[in-house]
């Protein structure tokens, strides 16, 4: 009797991704990337990956670079990515697998686009390379090419689930919830590494996306992650809850987060930080909340 196929949408273990690779309809993304230097995630990639796996460019395949105004790593055009997908080999019946070095900060922005695109079966690797390396688990090495030929993957976006910068400045001045998962130095304005210019959205909370993991760099437990959301949350439902961070990259590991602790309903601010600065007319607030 055959094994039936898979199906995770928010984390696999090291251990069931093992007993299930090498079947045809699991697709591995390798998401690893470095937000200073966009050429460091593919050289990683062909240093050593999990067998099989195709490599995710943050600014290639995961987003649109050619929009202005949009933030660092403007959201893709549905028909941009439906190609990358095909170029994977991913269908609707595909069980994805994203993983990057090791928090999933990478990995989740690929598993938000899939479950945007409307593809439930896909999932983050809790730990990452770091956890499939740390048990002795065999690597890959070199590149390999997309698939050409392939016929579009066939979805389109959940814009409902995809808020720009008039959608959230009408949900926050309607007192909905917007939650930045950037480091607490950076949301308070007392550094700014990466953009032009420091502070954070009025109106916004605090919670960086290091706070959904454990001391062992893999996900709290799903009670915990529930309990700590729920309380963020107030009383709100879910859906109450727009995550942002940066760019659009870790704000999607609370939106993981959330999901598998069964909390379905978020939105993502796709410009987010680096967005809403693309306009200096846009209030900036600094401290804390």
């Amino acid at each position: 009797m055959n094994t039936p196929a898979p199906f995770w949408n928010t984390l696999v273990d090291v251990a069931s991704l093992e007993a299930a690779l090498g079947r045809d309809e699991i697709v591995l993304l390798d998401g690893r990337s470095v937000l200073t230097d966009p050429a460091a995630g593919a050289a990683m990639y062909a240093e050593g990956h999990l067998p099989g796996a195709f490599h995710a460019n943050l600014e290639r395949d995961l987003s649109d670079m050619t929009q202005t105004g949009q933030g660092r790593h403007p959201w893709p055009r549905a028909e941009d990515f439906a190609r990358t997908l095909a170029g994977w080999g991913v269908t609707p019946a595909t069980q994805v697998v994203v993983y990057d070095a090791d928090n999933g900060m990478y990995a989740a922005r690929a598993w938000w686009l899939l479950r945007m695109m409307g593809h439930d079966r896909v999932a983050v690797l809790d730990g990452g390379l770091k956890a499939w390396q740390a048990v002795g688990l065999p690597l890959e090495f070199g590149m390999r090419p997309p698939i050409a030929g392939n016929v579009p993957y066939p979805g389109d976006f959940d814009r409902a689930r995809l808020f720009d910068h008039d959608d959230v400045a009408a949900h926050v001045a309607h007192g909905g919830l917007l939650v930045d998962a950037r480091a607490s130095e950076r949301y308070r304005g007392d550094v700014e590494p990466i953009d032009k210019m420091a502070g954070h959205v009025p109106g916004a909370v605090n919670r960086p996306f290091a706070g959904n993991l454990g001391p062992d760099g893999r996900f709290k437990p799903r009670e915990t992650l529930f309990a700590e959301f729920a309380e963020l949350l107030g009383g709100r439902t879910p859906s109450d809850l727009v995550a942002m961070c940066g760019s659009g990259v870790t704000a999607c590991h609370h939106l993981l987060a959330m999901a598998h602790a069964g909390l379905e309903g978020g939105k993502l601010y796709k410009g987010s930080w680096s967005g809403w600065i693309s306009d200096p007319a846009r209030p900036i607030a600094t401290g804390n909340a």
